[in-house]
C-alpha cells in the first residue's frame, strides 16, 4: 500500500491541486469540499487536506463554515471588479519597475513570449496562450522586484480564478488582449516605465470592462490570467 502524502509536502500538494481543479472548472463556486473525499482524490493524509483548506481559506477562495466543513468561495461581479481594480495599481507599478530594473535576459525571454503568444493566437492554441500569458504576468513582477507587490498579487489573484478561467475561454478573448500584452513587453523590452504602466493600465480596464458584461446583474455571484 502507497503510503499518503502527508506534512508540509502533502499539504502543499493539496493545495496545489484544488487551485489546479478551480483554474480548470473541475470545482465550482459554493461546492463542498469534503475532506474525506480530497485526501482519497489526492492520496494525503485528511491531516494534510485540513490544513490546505485552512491555507485556501486564508487566500480567500474557499471558506470554512463551522459545523458545516468547506465550500468553494463565491465571488461577485463587483468584487471582482474590485479586486482587479486593486491589481491594476500592483500591476502598473510592476510594469514601470520592471522597464528600468529587468535584466537583458528578461527582456529577451519578454520578446519571446511575446513572439510565442503570437504564433498561440494564430493557431487557436486557448490553453498555450493561457500558461504564456501567466509566464508574462510573473515575469513582469519578477522584474520589477517588488516583493510586497508580488505577495499582494498573490492574494488578489486566488479568488479571482474561475473569473479568469471563465473570460480566457471567451471566443475571441485572446486575439483581443495580445494586442494588450504585446503594448506590455514593447514598453518594458523597451525601458519606458510611463509606457510600461499605461499599458498595464488598459490591459486591466479591459479586463474590467470584460467583467461588467460577464454577467446581466453586477451583483450575480458567477464561476470564476486574462
Amino acid at each position: 500500500m502507497t503510503d499518503k502524502l502527508t506534512g508540509a509536502a502533502g499539504r502543499q500538494y493539496v493545495a496545489e491541486a484544488i487551485r489546479h481543479s478551480l483554474s480548470s472548472g473541475d470545482l465550482s463556486p459554493g461546492q463542498r469540499l469534503v475532506e474525506n473525499d480530497l485526501a482519497e482524490s489526492y492520496g494525503a493524509t485528511r491531516s494534510a487536506v485540513r490544513e490546505a483548506l485552512q491555507d485556501l481559506a486564508a487566500e480567500e477562495i474557499v471558506e470554512i463554515v463551522p459545523r458545516r466543513g468547506a465550500r468553494v468561495r463565491a465571488v461577485s461581479v463587483d468584487e471582482a471588479i474590485q479586486i482587479t481594480e486593486c491589481r491594476s495599481a500592483l500591476e502598473q507599478l510592476c510594469a514601470m519597475k520592471a522597464a528600468t530594473r529587468a535584466s537583458q535576459e528578461q527582456r529577451t525571454e519578454l520578446r519571446q513570449i511575446g513572439a510565442e503568444m503570437r504564433q498561440a493566437v494564430a493557431d487557436g492554441a486557448v490553453h498555450t496562450y493561457s500558461i504564456l500569458n501567466q509566464r508574462l504576468h510573473e515575469l513582469v513582477v519578477e522584474a520589477s522586484g517588488q516583493e510586497v507587490a508580488r505577495r499582494q498579487l498573490d492574494r488578489l489573484n486566488g479568488p479571482m480564478v474561475r473569473f479568469q478561467f471563465r473570460l480566457a475561454l471567451r471566443p475571441g478573448r485572446p486575439a483581443q488582449s495580445l494586442q494588450q500584452h504585446l503594448a506590455i513587453i514593447d514598453a518594458i523590452a523597451g525601458g519606458d516605465a510611463t509606457a510600461a504602466a499605461r499599458a498595464a493600465a488598459a490591459h486591466l480596464e479591459d479586463v474590467i470592462e470584460q467583467l461588467r458584461s460577464s454577467a446581466a446583474m453586477p451583483s450575480t455571484p458567477v464561476p470564476t490570467r486574462v
